[in-house]
Parts: C-alpha cells; sequence; structure tokens
C-alpha cells in the first residue's frame, strides 16, 4: 500500500478562493467541494477534510479551532455556524433545510417552490460541541455550549449546555466534564496543560 499524502490545498490555491472570510492555519484538503464560497467564513485553525461538501447556499460559518471530518455534509440554505473548539466526525449530516414529509407537500428540488413545504431553519453549534460519526441534525436545532452527541444518532431538538447526548431520537444521557476549559485556557495563553485528573471509572 502507498500513501499518496495528505493532498491539503496549499496557502496560494486557498487564498485564491473567494471565501467570504478565510483566517489563517486553514487545511483544506482538494477533495472538499464548496457551493457559493462567497458565503462560507472560516476562521483560525480549521481543518476541512476530504469529500466534505457544503452548500453554502445561506451563511455558513466555522469558527477557530474547528474540525469537519470526512464526507460530512453541510445544507446551509438557512444557515449553519460552526462555534469555536467544535468538530464534526465522519459522516456527519447538518440540514437547516429539510423537504415536509408528511405528504402535504410535494418533494424534492426538481418541484417548483409553490408546491413545496420546505422547513427552514438555522441550525448552531456552540463552543466546544462535538458530534459523533454518521449523526444527523434537523433545521432549527442548537447544540449548546459543550455538548456531545453520539454517533449515528439523531437530534431533532436543542440540546442544554454540558450535555452527552444519544440516539435516534438523541436524549440526554450524561454530563459532561468540563476540564476541557481549563485545557482551552492554556492553549489560548501559549502555556503546557495540567492534564485533568483520570475519572474514577
Amino acid at each position: 500500500m502507498t500513501n499518496f499524502g495528505p493532498q491539503f490545498l496549499p496557502e496560494e490555491a486557498l487564498r485564491a478562493i473567494p471565501f467570504r472570510k478565510l483566517g489563517g492555519n486553514v487545511m483544506i484538503h482538494a477533495r472538499a467541494n464548496f457551493i457559493n464560497v462567497e458565503n462560507l467564513s472560516i476562521g483560525d485553525n480549521v481543518r476541512i477534510d476530504p469529500d466534505v461538501t457544503i452548500l453554502a447556499t445561506g451563511p455558513v460559518s466555522i469558527g477557530t479551532y474547528v474540525h469537519i471530518g470526512a464526507q460530512a455534509y453541510l445544507a446551509g440554505g438557512a444557515g449553519i455556524t460552526l462555534g469555536d473548539f467544535t468538530a464534526l466526525s465522519q459522516g456527519v449530516k447538518i440540514y437547516s433545510t429539510s423537504d415536509d414529509f408528511s405528504g402535504r407537500h410535494l418533494t424534492n428540488p426538481t418541484i417548483p417552490p409553490e408546491y413545496l413545504g420546505v422547513e427552514r431553519a438555522e441550525v448552531r453549534l456552540a463552543r466546544h460541541a462535538i458530534v459523533g460519526a454518521g449523526s444527523v441534525i434537523l433545521p432549527g436545532v442548537v447544540v449548546a455550549e459543550g455538548c456531545a452527541v453520539g454517533a449515528l444518532s439523531l437530534l431533532r431538538h436543542s440540546t442544554e449546555p454540558w450535555g452527552i447526548y444519544f440516539g435516534t431520537p438523541a436524549h440526554r444521557v450524561a454530563e459532561r466534564r468540563r476540564d476541557l476549559l481549563l485545557l482551552e485556557a492554556a492553549l489560548l495563553e501559549g502555556r503546557l496543560p495540567t492534564k485533568p485528573a483520570r475519572p474514577p471509572y
């Protein structure tokens, strides 16, 4: 097996893309796909892996220290905000728009708009939110500060801060530790971290 390298775009190629905003120390894989890049804002210290698709037909904002794993899909027609220190694992899907599945309207993008009943609502992930592989987030959801969403979960409703959510549909199953805030402070101050004590389990 031969490793041909990660193939992240060089700085000059990134600067040639007409993003709304592009920060520093940004890594974007050559196989990432963007639509309407003029609506896409990217902060500092961001990594976007291969085969990520971002439809920025509405405003999409990515904060600082954000990772978007391979094959994630962000449908940003009504807006998506990823706060600082957020992370999307592989294959996460975020929809800020969705067809009406009730049967009251026709569905799919080949249909004229007057026959559709599309739900449109911004999706926001607050600071330190992390979403596990294969999870789906639906329109209007706010993932509150510090929340973790387990793999293969379906998030239909907004969360409360510092919870661990899991399931289909997702529900709160545990509290999330806040030790990472000490690590954030150390990182931003440029000092070596003091590792939090491991829990007794």
